[in-house]
C-alpha cells in the first residue's frame, strides 16, 4: 500500500519515520521531495572498474551549483537524512520535470525498510547539452510503501548510516560468506 500525505505526515510527527531536516511544503499527495545537497562524486582516471577491489572516487563539494555534462554520469546525495522503520520500504524517483531534460536520476529505486542515511543518487545526463543544478533544489521524491508485515531481516547493510554521495561498495559483497 502507497502511503498518503496525511499518512506520511503522521509518521514523521510521530518520530516513526525521521526526515531531517522536514519541511512540510516538500510533501506531495503521495510522496515526499527530496533536495539535492551540495557535494558530488564521480570516477575518473580509471582503468577498469574491477568489482572485486575498493574504488576510489573523487568528491567534489560545491557551494551553489554543478555542470553535469552530456554523457556524464556522477554521484550526488539529498540534504535530508532518512530513517525508515522496519514496516516501511520506500521508492526512489527523479523528478519528471527533470528527466524531460535528459537527466536521469536512480538510486537503484529503493530504500530497504530500516533503512537510515541519505539517499546516495545515481545522475546521468542522457541529454546533448549540459544540465546545470542548484544546491537544495527539488530533485527527486521518495514514495512510501507499508509492507504486509514484519520482515525476519531489516537493513543493516553496508550502506547503512552513509552521508554524502557514496561510491559503491560492491567489493565488500565478496567478504560475505
Amino acid at each position: 500500500m502507497i502511503l498518503s500525505d496525511k499518512t506520511i505526515l503522521n509518521y514523521i510527527r510521530t518520530s516513526q519515520i525521521i526526515v531531517e531536516p522536514f519541511e512540510e511544503s516538500s510533501l506531495q499527495c503521495s510522496s515526499l521531495d527530496l533536495r539535492l545537497g551540495n557535494s558530488i562524486a564521480f570516477y575518473d582516471d580509471l582503468n577498469i572498474i574491477d568489482i572485486k577491489s575498493p574504488i576510489q572516487a573523487k568528491t567534489k563539494v560545491f557551494e551553489e551549483y554543478f555542470i553535469i555534462n552530456p554523457g556524464e554520469f556522477l554521484l550526488a546525495s539529498t540534504i535530508e537524512y532518512i530513517k525508515l522503520p522496519e514496516f516501511i520500504t520506500a521508492f526512489v524517483e527523479g523528478r519528471s520535470s527533470l528527466g524531460r531534460l535528459g537527466l536521469f536520476i536512480e538510486n537503484a529505486g529503493w530504500v530497504d525498510a530500516g533503512f537510515e542515511g541519505q539517499i546516495t543518487l545515481e545522475l546521468y545526463n542522457a541529454n546533448k547539452y549540459p544540465i546545470k543544478l542548484y544546491a537544495g533544489m527539488r530533485i527527486c521524491q521518495l514514495v512510501f510503501a507499508k509492507l504486509d508485515e514484519k520482515p525476519h531481516k531489516v537493513y543493516k547493510g553496508k550502506y547503512l548510516g552513509q552521508k554524502g554521495a557514496t561510491p559503491s561498495k560492491i567489493f565488500m559483497d565478496f567478504d560475505r560468506k
